[in-house]
């Protein structure tokens, strides 16, 4: 039965006392921050934004069901999460089913902050994150733009409230503390704005009071049914339709509402996922790789994403090996990481499956990635890893669950003894998904270019002399980029049709090569033969490190580049060519 809620002032009241939260089965806030300016948006153009589903628990069963409550001070590393609100007995509840993405963001909005990554900033950089709140422009002009949108809505830092120029930002949470007319003329009459301006700026906050306060917005269904496989069949029919809620956001939810009180599986998993996340660079792991890493790892029947492989019974033995399932892959991200990789290199998550699967099963040692006694171990992970990243066609793609079922067989039967590179590379190979690369393949490989998310993979096959696990490395030009520009390349007297052709070579495999970060920030703009001098006193190391890059003869400046670049790049195709297709 559909009924009115009220304002949307009610819907805030009943979020901070309580009585509006969220079952385990949702999902987490999603929304961006474009999201929620297009939300406040709609209500101010009064345009109807949905309605909400609610489902009523009697106090005589609300202790039988775990709860969460909305997020307020949006943080998206620090706080992502929905805070658990812990047993609730004894109390009447209303519990939303449909609509937490809508009233998170009128809770943020209102009454909290958002702080999302700055783009180009480390996850760890202490400015990566600003505090920043939902704010209207009081100056706009009233003109739609290409969406449709009629008011300008901004997340802002705090600093711009208030303060005069071609905008006026005012924090929408103020609203909810004001009265019409008194309040709004004395927050105006600060700011000196001409008359027309101040009009217009009073229309939009009066606006901005009477569809939070005034206008009754809200309407929802309430549902009755105490039965949580009821609820759960209207729950993943009502969002399994949408576009923006992924099939693992129902599966977790499954997942949550099947596991005993001992273990909250929303909490594990998506605690796992940041502490995977936090390991060396970070390999941007989702819940999604969680989910089906839980069940690849425990030997449930299949691995696909599948509501049937989510039984009550199958969740009892992910939440009965729930540590294991942690302790391989928290080592898994170790030792990966430890290769060199980052979130940039490793295009397809799944490709860690199969190890995180020969880890789990050999009893995930606490020292793998580093005691000797491991070490052709991961230099068989290593190999089967970089060779399966270099692969162009996609190993990752069609026909995934299939494939990993298999390699978990190839997996099983070699536990305790070794990591079956070759044996999987055979089963692969059988499945369309060979690891083996034609001269072609290698022809391109040693042709790559800088923004090739490969490259770093490839330098690193080159490069198994490198300790990743103790020194950050970056990939390095051999001759310095800013040397290859029209105007150094003439100077340096290059021929005018060669200016192009060495302008191109740069940025390509054949002048790329892996240092050391702090090496490599010393060395900047220095030409390499003058590096090498420098940097290794005697003419044997000089030539130890040539070889270990397979530079050759260096010449001294520019115009010995191009047939430095064709000759490195010939050794590189040999070595490619061994590397990749080695047994």
């Amino acid at each position: 039965m559909y009924q009115q809620g009220g304002t949307i002032k009610k819907v805030l009241d009943n979020i901070a006392s309580n009585k509006y939260v969220l079952p385990a089965i949702q999902r987490e806030f999603v929304w961006s921050p474009e999201q929620i300016c297009k939300l406040f948006d709609s209500v101010m153009q009064g345009y109807p934004f949905g309605e909400f589903l609610f489902w009523r628990i009697q106090p005589e069963r609300s202790a039988d069901y775990r709860y969460y409550g909305f997020v307020r001070e949006y943080h998206q590393r620090d706080n992502p999460h929905c805070p658990d609100l812990g047993p609730l007995p004894n109390q009447e509840i209303i519990a939303v089913l449909d609509g937490q993405q809508r009233m998170t963001a009128f809770n943020i909005g209102l009454r909290g902050s958002m702080s999302v990554k700055r783009p180009y900033k480390w996850w760890n950089s202490p400015d990566a994150f600003p505090l920043r709140v939902l704010a209207l422009d009081l100056l706009a002009k009233d003109e739609r733009d290409e969406e449709g949108n009629l008011y300008s809505f901004d997340f802002v830092d705090i600093d711009k409230i208030g303060q005069l120029g071609e905008r006026l930002w005012f924090r929408v949470s103020d609203i909810l503390d004001m009265e019409p007319g008194p309040d709004m003329h004395e927050w105006l009459l600060d700011k000196d704005l001409e008359k027309q301006n101040q009009i217009h700026a009073h229309r939009i906050l009066d606006c901005l009071y009477r569809m939070i306060h005034m206008e009754p917005t809200v309407a929802y269904y309430e549902e009755n049914n105490p039965n949580i496989e009821h609820v759960l069949s209207i729950f993943i029919r009502r969002n399994s339709g949408g576009t923006t809620l992924s099939y693992s956001d129902l599966l977790l939810s499954i997942a949550t509402s099947q596991w005993s009180s001992n273990l909250d599986a929303r909490k594990e998993v998506h605690q796992l996922v940041d502490d995977l996340n936090r390991i060396g660079p970070g390999l941007d792991l989702t819940k999604d790789f969680v989910l089906k890493a839980g069940l690849m790892l425990t030997d449930i029947a299949s691995v696909g994403f599948q509501v049937r492989n989510f039984t009550r019974s199958n969740m009892a033995i992910l939440e009965k090996n729930w540590q294991r399932i942690r302790d391989a892959l928290v080592e898994t991200s170790q030792l990966v990481t430890g290769f060199g990789f980052d979130a940039n290199s490793i295009r397809a998550a799944s490709a860690l499956l199969p190890i995180a699967y020969y880890l789990y099963q050999i009893g995930t040692p606490r020292d793998f990635d580093h005691h000797s006694r491991y070490e052709d171990d991961r230099n068989a992970i290593r190999g089967w890893l970089i060779r399966s990243v270099l692969k162009a066609s996609g190993i990752w793609g069609s026909g995934l669950d299939t494939l990993l079922t298999a390699l978990r067989e190839v997996l099983r039967d070699a536990r305790n003894e070794h990591f079956p590179a070759a044996e999987m590379r055979r089963l692969m190979a059988q499945r369309g998904k060979s690891l083996e690369f034609s001269e072609e393949e290698v022809e391109d490989l040693a042709d790559m270019g800088l923004n090739d998310r490969r490259i770093f993979a490839l330098l690193a096959m080159l490069s198994p002399f490198i300790d990743f696990q103790h020194h950050h490395f970056h990939i390095d030009h051999i001759f310095p980029k800013s040397r290859f520009t029209p105007k150094r390349l003439q100077e340096a007297g290059i021929d005018e049709n060669q200016i192009d052709i060495l302008i191109g070579c740069a940025n390509r495999i054949g002048n790329l090569q892996l240092l050391d970060g702090a090496i490599n920030l010393e060395k900047q703009a220095t030409l390499p033969a003058d590096w090498i001098e420098a940097q290794f006193p005697t003419e044997e190391k000089r030539r130890h490190y040539r070889d270990l890059y397979l530079l050759g003869e260096i010449p001294r400046d520019l115009a010995g580049f191009l047939d430095f670049y064709e000759a490195r790049q010939k050794r590189l195709q040999a070595r490619i060519s061994e590397l990749v297709n080695s047994v």
